[in-house]
């Protein structure tokens, strides 16, 4: 078995202009990590003289005390989110830096490529994005993708096999929809890692609450000594829409298998 296990390896691996892409995508992928820890120490440093500044601003406004260590907190919290949603955990499902779309094991797009839909409101037609939108960091009303009904799933196939810690879903709040509601979101989700062999790995059961914060962070349930290339995006159910489901942004958070001693199957 180790000769037949040599000939899938040697027929498996990248060649030519693959491995010059894969090269690429993983000088991509470690830039990208760079300039995250670049910013996190900026942002880091800088998170004093935010604190400092907000209660200068406070106390010219005449806020009480008591109101302004609220505030103060409460500023701290966000600044930590916006650390741990942009800056802590790098995005390794971003199109730019090689991610794409297993579009042969994703559900189809609700009403097909380029027929109009109806999605946001009685005023508002376009025509329907691919799953690709979901690995682009815009969140612009009706820039999502739209699957038909409360049940569809997508395969991301990510630039290098990387160990998954968490995932960050995205979808725009009612204040910006034009429609006023959101009940295309989806609701109850399933991850999975999924193998070079196709097999699949539940990393997680998890709900997008659209009463909480549009950006949302969902951490690996069971961590696990190993890597995976694809991540597997499973809706089970959404905010009450019968049509169609629209998914805005997912985010796949984790380790490089370069950086890491896990096991690659």
């Amino acid at each position: 078995m180790t000769w037949l296990r040599g000939v899938w390896w040697e027929m498996s691996r990248p060649h030519g202009a693959e491995q010059e892409l894969l090269g690429k995508s993983q000088a991509s992928v470690k830039q990208e990590m760079q300039d995250f820890k670049q910013k996190s120490t900026q942002v880091y440093a800088a998170m004093g003289s935010i604190l400092h500044i907000v209660r200068d601003v406070l106390k010219d406004h005449a806020v009480q005390e008591e109101q302004t260590e609220e505030i103060v907190q409460l500023t701290e919290v966000a600044v930590k989110k916006v650390l741990e949603n942009y800056v802590v955990m790098p995005d390794c499902a971003l199109e730019t830096i090689g991610a794409t779309i297993d579009e042969e094991r994703t559900s189809k797009s609700y009403g097909g490529e380029g027929i109009m839909i109806w999605l946001l409101s009685l005023f508002t037609f376009f025509s329907a994005n691919p799953p690709a939108t979901i690995l682009q960091p815009s969140i612009t009303p009706g820039e999502c993708w739209p699957f038909q009904g409360s049940q569809g799933h997508v395969v991301i196939r990510l630039p290098e096999h990387i160990r998954p810690t968490a995932f960050t879903v995205w979808h725009i709040s009612k204040a910006v929809s034009p429609s006023g509601e959101v009940s295309s979101a989806p609701r109850e989700f399933t991850v999975f890692g999924v193998d070079e062999a196709m097999a699949e790995t539940l990393l997680g059961i998890f709900t997008y609450d659209v009463h909480k914060e549009i950006a949302q962070t969902f951490h690996v349930q069971k961590e696990l000594p190993r890597t995976f290339r694809y991540i597997k995006f499973q809706v089970q159910s959404n905010w009450g829409n019968p049509k169609y489901t629209c998914v805005y942004r997912v985010q796949v958070h984790g380790m490089m298998a370069s950086h890491t001693n896990t096991y690659r199957p």
